[in-house]
């Protein structure tokens, strides 16, 4: 006899959600996916924001405008969630798991805040919860995190997992163009919404943040918990200035263990060593390094964003569901570790770049390294660039703690002689590469 199809429905049908539909619509794609799976998979309802609107390859009977009664009436094996957002979504989420469907999302905001309660309320019904496409797209961080190297003891995962502020970065880097300029071009191009503020401003790489770490040390982080700043200050001048320091600039979600018994997590842009391999990810690439006792470097490279590579995280999580409902089994969920301090920045050592704009007159120089030896953090290299009205020093620190560089930052502005400070950048250590 014909093995039955397992019934799978979609929560919402954009940019990804129509790419996963094709998938399992066309044909030889589907009998693909049906091997890898252990049997045939059917979609029997398709939720979308406006089921009058013509979809081509969709049939208009399994389109519907309400979400909640198809996950209540669907007797759906697995639920697709790719409607994103928190409020709306966390009944949906819910009900689908009362209704004993297991789910998968590419929904980072949502995971975020709930993944530690989703999690366990996917456990306790024996179902799955799968999110690999939440973080980097078609890059296989989740998996790994949650199998391979769920037994390591783990020091640092360290990412760029957001396209849109590293094809900016790498092209004012390479065409020595302004920060403006570059953000429009890659608007034009798709990477950047028309409001970028999410990705430039570190939101959407905090999200990520949040569920790496919880992921890889078992400590539950959520947005909220991240502090995050964005590129929007970097300027052409930092970027050529790193460069002649023998770094480039990336906008890093950086987790990672300090000490025994906490962790710290945080996202903003950093100078990076020529040498690393975060270095040399170019254009709208997402990539995560992980550093850890056993498995030491690994590096994970992909296509983070898109319709296709994320669609393709998707299907993955389709087939292990999939797979793992016929078994009559379901994947083991994150272990939490409540032991261990969420470590505030403040508390943390780095050391530093800054550039300061000044007034180019006697003195300034020595009243600015006063500011820095008065909060203890001492100056690895000094470098004026320009005069007059354009002059600008170039500081490098040692290691200092972030609370003794942001007091400096604020002593230094109240100087009469400093006309504008730009953009603290953390420097990444390149022992680790």
């Amino acid at each position: 006899m014909a093995e039955l199809p397992l019934r799978v429905i979609l929560l919402g049908c954009g940019t990804v959600g129509s790419e996963v539909a094709r998938a399992l619509s066309d044909p030889d794609r589907a009998a693909r996916l049906a091997d890898a799976a252990g049997g045939p998979l059917e979609v029997v309802g398709i939720a979308v924001a406006d089921p009058s609107r013509e979809r081509p390859g969709m049939p208009a009977h399994l389109l519907t405008g309400d979400a909640a009664t198809l996950v209540r009436d669907a007797h759906a094996d697995i639920v697709i969630e790719l409607i994103g957002g928190v409020d709306g979504t966390v009944p949906l989420i819910e009900a689908s798991f009362e209704s004993g469907a297991s789910v998968i999302t590419a929904n980072k905001a949502l995971l975020s805040t709930h993944l530690r309660r989703l999690s366990s309320m996917a456990s306790d019904r024996g179902l799955d919860l799968y999110y690999e496409a939440a973080v980097a797209g078609a890059i296989p961080i989740v998996r790994a995190l949650r199998t391979s190297l769920s037994g390591q003891r783990l020091h640092r995962v360290m990412g760029i997992v957001n396209g849109t502020t590293n094809f900016v970065l790498t092209t004012m880097t390479k065409d020595r163009a302004d920060y403006a300029d570059v953000l429009a071009k890659a608007q034009e191009l798709g990477y950047a919404e028309s409001d970028p503020t999410a990705d430039v401003g570190g939101h959407d790489a905090a999200q990520k943040a949040a569920i790496l770490a919880t992921l890889a040390f078992g400590q539950e982080v959520t947005d909220a918990d991240v502090p995050r700043e964005g590129i929007e200050k970097v300027t052409a001048a930092d970027l050529d200035a790193a460069a002649r320091a023998g770094h480039v600039v990336r906008l890093l979600a950086i987790a990672e263990r300090v000490g025994d018994g906490a962790v710290s997590v945080r996202v903003h842009p950093a100078m990076v060593p020529v040498g690393h391999p975060l270095a040399a990810v170019d254009g709208a690439l997402n990539a995560v390094f992980v550093e850890g006792a056993d498995p030491g470097p690994l590096m994970f490279l992909g296509t983070g964003a898109g319709g296709t590579p994320t669609a393709s995280a998707v299907l993955g999580d389709l087939i292990a569901a999939a797979r793992n409902r016929r078994a009559g089994t379901s994947q083991r969920p994150p272990t939490f570790d409540d032991h261990l301090e969420l470590l505030p920045l403040e508390r943390l050592v780095s050391a530093f770049y800054l550039a300061v704009e000044v007034a180019d007159r006697p003195g300034v120089l020595a009243s600015v390294a006063t500011v820095f030896g008065e909060h203890g953090v001492s100056i690895r290299s000094m470098e004026q660039v320009g005069l007059g009205s354009d002059a600008r020093l170039v500081f490098l620190t040692h290691e200092a703690s972030e609370a003794a560089m942001a007091a400096t930052v604020e002593d230094l502005s109240e100087l009469e002689a400093v006309e504008e400070i730009g953009v603290l950048l953390r420097i990444v250590d390149g022992s680790d590469s």
